[in-house]
């Protein structure tokens, strides 16, 4: 009797092992279950504001259009402010909320002084709060606005994973994790590899630099003390260092002095790549996509068809756009709520 019984308690025992085990198990499956579903890949759809916002997108596009008829440098800031913004906590609008007290917020860090064009995210969330109220994030109407800028300038269109959070931290110390314009193919490499983009992404999206202008100080390494052995950077052809030299003398007053980033800055198009073939690119970053096999083969690839060069920008750029880590839906882009 006294063997039956332990026997039964035993089986309880184990029941209620077993039992915890499938607690346990149920538990992490539904966090698990939780994670996924608000995890980039599944919380971005196409149609997220169909019901709740239809008419989004066309706003958007409409603002980025009154604003680059005013002024042609719009599409090229627009682009580079969500490269900014993706590359530090994802894309979650971070990039456009104003310091604050003791913080002070990524648009004031170093990398991010020369942005510009803060005002057409700004009057667009203003227009989308007056069609939808608290429904549309800063993240997304940035993202909207960059694929606005591309198509504004010539380039190829895409359709936008929606359903971005707006972040809530803005660190200005942080943007020192943004690719400097010095950094070698390594570096890139390193930079775009954490942020699980590859050397295809790194390439793709580096065409970006096909619109736009650049100030003096972020090529002067290149024209000036290069090295112990070369004042110029010898990928560079003399002619192309000296005319820049011109532009950006030694005592430099000028404030805003520089060079667009090619002949071409406000037309998207695959002359960046032909550019860098040629050592005529402003930056050593742009030139350090021929140090390797890879990325190297790429630019000639993209150099030579202008549609290869935009079905791989516009895989990219979806999926960079879609890193995302925020927590909700601004009322106001520059404030958190």
């Amino acid at each position: 009797m006294q063997n039956e019984l332990k026997a039964t308690l035993n089986l309880i025992k184990e029941d209620k092992l077993v039992f915890k085990m499938a607690l346990l198990i149920a538990v992490l499956t539904l966090v698990l279950l939780v994670s996924a579903s608000t995890s980039p890949a599944i919380a971005l759809s196409l149609n997220h504001y169909e019901k709740t916002c239809p008419d989004v997108e066309s706003i958007v596009a409409k603002a980025v259009e009154r604003a680059t008829m005013k002024d042609k440098t719009v599409p090229a800031a627009l682009l580079r402010m969500h490269f900014h913004d993706c590359f530090i906590r994802g894309c979650d609008a971070s990039v456009l909320l104003y310091s604050k007290g003791n913080n002070k917020a990524e648009k004031d860090g170093p990398a991010n002084l020369s942005l510009h064009g803060f005002y057409v995210i700004e009057n667009a969330k203003k227009e989308v709060e007056a069609a939808c109220p608290g429904v549309v994030s800063c993240a997304d109407i940035l993202a909207f606005a960059a694929r606005d800028a591309v198509v504004l300038s010539g380039g190829p269109t895409w359709e936008v994973p929606k359903g971005r959070k707006d972040g809530r931290t803005s660190k200005a110390s942080e943007t020192i994790q943004l690719p400097a314009p010095t950094v070698n193919i390594s570096q890139l490499q390193q930079s775009f590899s954490q942020r699980g983009l590859s050397m295809d992404d790194l390439v793709a999206l580096s065409g970006g630099h096909t619109i736009g202008f650049s100030h003096c100080s972020s090529f002067q390494n290149r024209i000036r003390n290069f090295n112990a052995t070369h004042d110029i950077d010898p990928t560079m052809p003399p002619s192309f260092a000296g005319s820049l030299r011109n532009v950006c003398p030694i005592k430099n007053k000028a404030k805003n002095a520089g060079a667009t980033m090619d002949p071409s800055s406000t037309a998207f198009d695959n002359t960046y790549f032909k550019l860098i073939l040629q050592g005529k690119t402003l930056f050593s970053s742009d030139q350090a996509l021929l140090t390797n096999p890879k990325t190297k083969g790429l630019v000639y690839k993209f150099a030579s068809s202008k549609q290869s060069f935009e079905k791989a920008f516009v895989n990219s750029m979806i999926k960079m756009s879609s890193l995302n880590g925020g927590q909700e839906i601004r009322k106001d882009c520059r404030v958190v709520n």
